[in-house]
């Protein structure tokens, strides 16, 4: 990342020493929108009925019943490929997949049929214990250069019928399933993911991630962060690190905007950067009102006991330039460095190059502050959902 901020900073010298301040902002944004827009293609596989279309819903943060859902049912209900890009990053695409082992997707000619190349990986998913297509596709997907996950889904169905038995023990039984699942896949003991498409907080969601970040190419691990759901603190604090090594290339960007001799300009320029990197934190951590009411539905506490643990006045907002220009003015230090920019334009000779490092710096501050902000009322908000729900299963 350093490297490439280096090359960025020098196109964009190069293109200020050239008086091109146009340039240097274009470079900076395709920059941006490269970083931001960076395509994942994840396949989802299985037998009829294992929860595949559960999953790609619960992965993308959608209920079965949105506009847009992969259609679920009892039946096979996925007789094409079916693309379903992820809501607020479409970038990021999960592929619904029928089943193998159909008339119009036979076994030997499975992958070639479904298109296995546009795929960046696949994740297998089965209800019960794996089978022999299961493991004949993974063989086939390696053959391929590909890589694949088993997922074994509806654990909380396992487990609830587990508990009317005598001397139950949660933790027996999941090594009970997953040792079960070993057995049907042979091979080199292959690493199995348990879960709950109802409860992603639960079992080898996060595991899942984890493991899906250390194998992924560097440039498409940001592209996956910021599609997953906030299932856990260590997400919400991974996304926040990206976002701040994310402030730097918007500071530079309001520098240059500062470079430029005319007054009142700058501020124009930062406030279009803030509300734009501020609406992409706001859904990034799911503190938007349709995240948030989704987030209630899901964990059935009530969207007000989640708004009244917020503490940002960006939270569950629509950021506007006039909302962010009031947050601006309410913070002294950061309203100071405002006022200094704009009159140190009318110094002679040293006033431009005071201007620039003055935006800088202003934008650093201010992007650093709000976005501490809003990390922390994603923690509190998760907690929140967290609690409640653990009070509700004691």
């Amino acid at each position: 990342m350093d490297n490439q901020y280096d090359s960025l900073n020098n196109e964009v010298k190069e293109a200020l020493q050239n008086s091109d301040q146009a340039l240097a902002v274009a470079k900076i944004q395709e920059y941006l929108d490269e970083q931001n827009n960076i395509p994942l293609n994840i396949a989802i596989t299985g037998e009829s009925g294992s929860g595949k279309s559960t999953f790609v819903n619960a992965f993308r943060g959608v209920d079965d019943s949105d506009e847009g859902a992969a259609p679920t049912g009892c039946v096979e209900t996925t007789m094409e490929v079916t693309p379903y890009p992820h809501p607020n990053y479409p970038n990021v695409t999960l592929w619904d997949l029928p089943g193998m082992g159909t008339d119009k997707f036979p076994a030997d000619k499975y992958l070639e049929h479904v298109g296995f190349e546009k795929f960046d990986f696949f994740i297998i998913i089965s209800a019960s214990r794996f089978k022999e297509n299961d493991t004949k596709l993974a063989q086939e997907i390696q053959k391929m250069g590909k890589k694949f996950y088993f997922v074994r889904s509806k654990i909380d169905n396992d487990l609830r019928a587990e508990r009317r038995k005598k001397g139950f023990n949660e933790e027996k039984t999941l090594t009970e399933i997953r040792e079960n699942c070993f057995e049907g896949l042979h091979g080199d003991s292959p690493q199995v993911f348990l879960m709950s498409s109802f409860d992603l907080k639960l079992y080898d969601f996060s595991l899942l991630h984890e493991t899906l970040e250390k194998q992924l190419p560097s440039h498409k691990r940001n592209a996956l962060l910021f599609a997953m759901p906030n299932t856990s603190l260590e997400i919400i604090n991974k996304k926040k690190e990206v976002f701040q090594a994310q402030i730097k290339y918007y500071a530079t960007t309001s520098a240059v905007g500062a470079a430029v001799p005319i007054p009142g300009l700058s501020i124009s320029v930062d406030l279009a950067l803030l509300v734009g990197a501020l609406t992409h934190y706001v859904i990034g951590f799911g503190l938007d009102v349709k995240s948030l009411q989704r987030l209630a539905d899901n964990s059935q506490v009530p969207l007000k006991d989640l708004i009244d643990v917020i503490i940002s006045p960006l939270t569950a907002k629509k950021i506007t330039p006039d909302l962010v220009m009031k947050l601006l003015c309410q913070c002294a230090s950061i309203a100071a460095l405002m006022v200094a920019e704009e009159g140190s334009r009318f110094i002679p000779i040293i006033g431009i190059p005071a201007a620039i490092a003055l935006s800088f710096t202003t934008t650093n501050r201010a992007l650093s502050s709000f976005l501490d902000m809003l990390a922390e009322d994603a923690h509190r908000i998760f907690k929140k959902a967290l609690s409640t729900q653990c009070d509700t299963v004691q």
